[in-house]
C-alpha cells in the first residue's frame, strides 16, 4: 500500500514542486488549493497521474478527506506582500482556522503534520542570523502583522497540538525562496527584477537597495523539507540558504544574467520591511544533515530560463 500524503496549498509554487517530490518518491498525492494564489498550471503535468487527486478547497473550512492519510504539510497561505495584503483577512483566517482544521485532520488520521511557517516570524530583527531561539521583533498592528501574526499563531497552536494530542508536528521557517513556478508578478524580489529585467524596464528596488536577504533554490528548499518531515524533530527549524546578499546585489545579477538595458531605480521602502534576513541553519545541519547546495547563479539562470517562456 502507498502512503498517502496531503499537501495544502499543493498548486503554489513551493506546494507544486512537494507534489512532484512525493510522487517521485512513490506515495499517492493529494492536491488541496482554492487556487486563491495557486495555479492549476504548476500541477498541469500531473493530473493525468493515477496517484495524484486535485481537490479544489478552502481549508479555512471544514476537511473531509476519505481513507488514510500518513502526512499532512500544511502549506495553504498567501506567501507574498502583494497577496497578503491584497487578502489579509484570508490571510489571518488559513493561518488560524485552516491551521486548526489541517491540525484536527491530522489528529483524527494519526498522520504526521508539517507546518510551512516563515522568517516572518522574526519580523524586523534585532539579531543577524535569527536562530530558531530568537523570538522576533514583529509589529502586530502594522500591514505586514497579518502574515506574520497568522504564521506565528499556526506555530502556537501547531505545538499545543503536540503536546496535547500528540500530534508528531513538524514546523519549518521558511526563508527567501525562488525557482521555477514562481509568479511574474508574485512580488518578491527575484521574480520582480527578472519579470522587469526581460521586459527592459526599470528594476525597482525599495528603499536604499542596502537590506540583506539570502535566497534558497526551490529544490534544496524540498529537500529539507522532506527531511525535517521524516525526522523526530518537533521544534521549529530554520531552512533557508545562509550565504546573504544586498537587494542592490541582486538586481545587477539579474540585470547582468539577463543582458538586460534596464536602469536600476529606487523606490521608498514599504512600511516595516525588513533591513536583514538571514537564516542560522546549524540546527538543520545537526538534526537532518541538510544544507543548501545550488548556487545563485545557477539557481538565478534556472528561473531566469523559467521567466523567458512562462
Amino acid at each position: 500500500m502507498k502512503k498517502t500524503v496531503l499537501i495544502t496549498g499543493g498548486a503554489g509554487f513551493i506546494g507544486s514542486h512537494l507534489c512532484d517530490l512525493f510522487l517521485g518518491k512513490g506515495y499517492s498525492v493529494i492536491c488541496m488549493d482554492n487556487l486563491i494564489t495557486g495555479s492549476k498550471k504548476n500541477i498541469a503535468h500531473l493530473l493525468g497521474n493515477k496517484h495524484f487527486k486535485f481537490v479544489n478547497h478552502n481549508v479555512s473550512t471544514y476537511i473531509s478527506i476519505p481513507g488514510k492519510i500518513d502526512y499532512i504539510l500544511h502549506f495553504a497561505s498567501p506567501a507574498s506582500p502583494v497577496d497578503y495584503l491584497k487578502y489579509p483577512i484570508q490571510t489571518l483566517k488559513v493561518g488560524a482556522l485552516g491551521t486548526h482544521n489541517a491540525l484536527g485532520l491530522a489528529k483524527a488520521k494519526k498522520a504526521a503534520f508539517l507546518l510551512a511557517s516563515t522568517s516572518e516570524v522574526y519580523g524586523d530583527p534585532l539579531v543577524n542570523p535569527q536562530p530558531e531561539k530568537y523570538w522576533g521583533n514583529v509589529n502586530c498592528v502594522g500591514p505586514r502583522g497579518v502574515y506574520d501574526e497568522a504564521k506565528r499563531f499556526a506555530e502556537a497552536i501547531t505545538m499545543a497540538y503536540h503536546r496535547v494530542h500528540n500530534v508528531d508536528t513538524k514546523i519549518v521557517r521558511i526563508f527567501n525562496t525562488y525557482g521555477e513556478r514562481m509568479r511574474k508578478e508574485d512580488g518578491r524580489a527575484v521574480p520582480n527584477f527578472i519579470n522587469q529585467a526581460l521586459l527592459n524596464k526599470p528594476i525597482t528596488v525599495y528603499g536604499k537597495g542596502t537590506q540583506t536577504r539570502s535566497f534558497c533554490y526551490v529544490s534544496d528548499l524540498v529537500d529539507g523539507l522532506y527531511r525535517l518531515l521524516m525526522s523526530k524533530v518537533n521544534d521549529p527549524v530554520n531552512i533557508g540558504n545562509p550565504s546573504e546578499y544586498t537587494l542592490t546585489e541582486i538586481a545587477c545579477a539579474v540585470k547582468k544574467m539577463t543582458d538586460s538595458s534596464s536602469k536600476i531605480v529606487f523606490k521608498p521602502l514599504p512600511v516595516d520591511d525588513p533591513r536583514v534576513r538571514c537564516p542560522d541553519i546549524r540546527k538543520a545541519k545537526r538534526y537532518l544533515q541538510w544544507k543548501p547546495k545550488v548556487d545563485l547563479e545557477y539557481g538565478l539562470l534556472r528561473t531566469i530560463d523559467y521567466f523567458r517562456v512562462c
